[in-house]
């Protein structure tokens, strides 16, 4: 049985650059294997502000945006099996072909068809939003809607660690101390890495960092990170170093206070036009490895709702508020102007 669904809803549609307008649209239609969900919460994510400001997916305007969400199913299509009306869900947002080369290889992030919902088509910053049932992942009773739209940030965090090899014991700076790079610090220290290192050039963020139990926190807006970095790690340089705050400069630092043999991630979101010099006689002679991450799909989203139902992973202290949908353009003018803001979610249909 579904529920009565009404012909229109309120969503939030982003026309042009920093042109976000709330108003009523059409609930979209679903197919035979897809499911309608009635959007309880959606995080905002540095990628929704990318496509506010128009510079990301500006070719699939007007656009919804919103990808990190929770909510119940209140539709189901014909074919659908795995999902029922009133099951508590939240959504891979990445759907590829299925077929093709890097879909086979289960790395369907690579698809050159990929869709992801709020970045390709519309998303979850509505009230109502459709979805391929098999990505559908079901919430425990015991994760809050609220808390479980941290569940795709988290899938994108173990997926970078995945792609890394952080053993117990090893060193791990974290350039940006955003939420993506506060949730690096959670889980560099679940995965038993010392010290984990944060630097930052915002001092609310440095705090937070410091609360959320970091072992070293470097203010890079007046300490020199590689000379700081050579007294901690004895001059040898650190294991790992995770770039999460997307900038050239913080790239060329990363190149320089990796240690010989050591790895660099590359996670923050760069400009595309955006270059940094790296010199490949010292990637060679130092055996280094740079490697990318850039979301979670598959098992990662069970992980992450395992971290998050056996309470490994506190998404509270990484909330700095709650809006409403019809104040989601001032929040991101908010999010864009006071760096002291970590994660803001927005209610749109409550609990």
């Amino acid at each position: 049985m579904n529920s009565t669904i009404p012909a229109t809803m309120k969503a939030a549609v982003v026309y042009g650059a920093k042109d976000v307008r709330i108003e009523q649209v059409d609930v979209p239609p679903i197919g035979s294997k897809e499911i309608l969900v009635n959007v309880k919460y959606c995080g905002i994510c540095g990628t929704d502000l990318h496509i506010r400001n128009g510079k990301y997916s500006s070719e699939y305007f007007p656009l919804i945006p919103g990808h990190e969400f929770t909510g119940e199913v209140v539709k189901v299509g014909d074919e659908v099996k795995n999902v029922r009306v009133g099951d508590r869900v939240t959504v891979d947002e990445n759907v590829g072909c299925g077929v093709c080369y890097f879909c086979k290889h289960n790395q369907k992030l690579m698809c050159e068809k990929i869709n992801q919902i709020g970045i390709h088509s519309n998303g979850a910053f509505a009230e109502y939003v459709k979805a391929p049932a098999d990505l559908a992942f079901k919430l425990p009773q015991n994760i809050s809607y609220k808390y479980g739209t941290f569940i795709e940030p988290l899938t994108c965090v173990i997926h970078a660690n995945e792609r890394m090899n952080i053993q117990l014991g090893s060193s791990v700076t974290i350039i940006g101390a955003g939420p993506i790079g506060l949730i690096h610090l959670e889980i560099a220290k679940l995965r038993g890495a010392c010290p984990v290192i944060i630097s930052e050039v915002d001092k609310s963020r440095l705090e937070a960092a410091k609360k959320l139990g970091a072992d070293y926190i470097i203010d890079a807006s007046d300490k020199d990170l590689t000379g700081e970095i050579r007294k901690i790690t004895s001059n040898r340089g650190v294991d790992l170093v995770i770039e999460a705050a997307g900038s050239p400069l913080t790239y060329q630092q990363a190149m320089e206070i990796v240690r010989p043999g050591g790895e660099i991630l590359a996670f923050g979101l760069c400009d595309e036009k955006d270059t940094f010099s790296i010199r490949p006689f010292k990637v060679t002679i130092s055996e280094l490895r740079i490697s990318g991450s850039v979301a979670g799909s598959y098992a990662t989203w069970l992980q992450a709702i395992a971290l998050l139902s056996y309470n490994r992973f506190d998404p509270a202290p990484l909330i700095s508020k709650v809006v409403s949908l019809d104040d989601l353009p001032q929040a991101f003018q908010e999010i864009e102007e006071d760096p002291s803001l970590l994660k803001v979610l927005v209610a749109i249909s409550g609990e």
